[in-house]
């Protein structure tokens, strides 16, 4: 779970930059292999996505600390659903949009089936929740971050060293 954690974290970061740096370059081409990178690590996603949760449901939740309230186990708890969600939702609504462009989504050489028919009016509304859903999803990392440092920094209780990748000996 580790290990799938941080490769969707690269994955979020990468989609990001390609995303970020397209608006920054000029010529079409560029452009392009841009859009292409962000939907692939999009795509990345969600397939990062679908192997945590079956894993997530097959080995269970990770042990809590018996220290914390119910109220901020619960809002964790919270967080963490979100987070998944929106895993779930801003690579389905990226897929959704580029159909309702009317432009094929491929993964990896295969061009996936569409998920709607062209419509501009959808692809309009199709994009604001993208990226509505993106600004929610930063929110909730950023939380997630600062959690993370709490329980490190505050409470010490080796939260953050366990979502770490072990170093080799």
């Amino acid at each position: 779970m580790v290990v799938l954690h941080w490769l969707t974290v690269l994955c979020l970061i990468a989609a990001v930059t390609f995303i970020l740096t397209r608006d920054q370059v000029d010529g079409r081409a560029a452009r392009q292999w841009l859009l292409e990178g962000h939907r692939h690590f999009g795509l990345f996603v969600l397939v990062l996505f679908f192997v945590r949760l079956v894993l997530r449901i097959r080995l269970g939740k990770l042990p809590h600390d018996g220290n914390l309230s119910w109220i901020v186990r619960g809002l964790a708890g919270l967080t963490h659903v979100a987070l998944y969600a929106l895993l779930l939702a801003l690579p389905m609504l990226g897929w959704a949009l580029s159909n309702a462009e009317d432009k094929p989504v491929h993964l990896l050489g295969v061009t996936l089936p569409a998920l709607v028919s062209a419509d501009e009016d959808l692809a309009d509304r199709l994009q604001a929740w993208h990226l509505d859903a993106a600004w929610v999803l930063l929110g909730l990392v950023s939380l997630h971050v600062a959690a993370a440092l709490w329980h490190h920094f505050v409470l010490r209780d080796g939260v953050l060293r366990m979502m770490l990748p072990k170093r080799r000996r």
